[in-house]
């Protein structure tokens, strides 16, 4: 019982560690501006060049105490390091900022897309962890495709319009405060829809 509340809080540790530093280091580094090999870099983008081998890190960590990695951390493991990497490479901060637009947009595209298969795609990227009948999943990836279209927008305006120090916390809390938000929202939908001896309830 003791190992398994120990793994519990490593895992959390390793999820929000790596968050939680990016943070830190912004706010040390913010103002400062460092020359590297010749080169001079502002505090974003050094600590987005620390922050992308630390999340390969903490993913490995975590997929050596769990045994796996959702789909989902792939995925955002994916395009923190390609955008991180050519924020660095081409000391531009946009690519870094313009990451969740794009990572937002990219599900909802694909939840889309199964839908217009009359599949939810969702059910499968969660491993169907929330035992919800065919129509729930589909009822819940609709209102989810919608949100993240917003959310990719939201990022837009955000990191456009303005400041860094506005993006980081944005970014860092922002968003999970949002998905949060929407998860809860939908309780009720999850409620009508949840699947208890193959009862199939519709969405009102």
């Amino acid at each position: 019982m003791t190992d398994k509340k120990s793994n519990a809080v490593m895992k959390q540790v390793l999820e929000l560690g790596p968050v939680l530093l990016f943070l830190a280091g912004y706010i040390y580094l913010r103002e400062e501006t460092l020359t590297i090999g010749g080169r001079d870099y502002d505090g974003f983008i050094v600590i987005t060049g620390l922050f992308v081998p630390l999340l390969i890190a903490s993913n490995a960590a975590l997929w050596k105490l769990t045994g796996k990695v959702s789909r989902i951390q792939i995925m955002t493991l994916v395009m923190v390091v390609v955008f991180g990497g050519l924020t660095v490479w081409l000391n531009d901060e946009r690519f870094f900022k313009m990451k969740s637009t794009i990572v937002f947009g990219i599900f909802a595209a694909l939840l889309g897309i199964g839908l217009a298969r009359g599949q939810s795609w969702l059910e499968f990227v969660l491993d169907g962890a929330i035992p919800l009948t065919h129509a729930g999943w589909m009822a819940l990836t609709k209102r989810l495709t919608l949100f993240l279209v917003g959310m990719s927008v939201a990022n837009e305006i955000i990191w456009r319009s303005f400041s860094t120090d506005v993006y980081v916390a944005w970014d860092t809390f922002g968003q999970m405060a949002a998905m949060f938000a929407f998860f809860i929202s939908q309780s009720g939908l999850m409620n009508r829809h949840w699947e208890e001896e193959g009862d199939d309830k519709t969405d009102a």
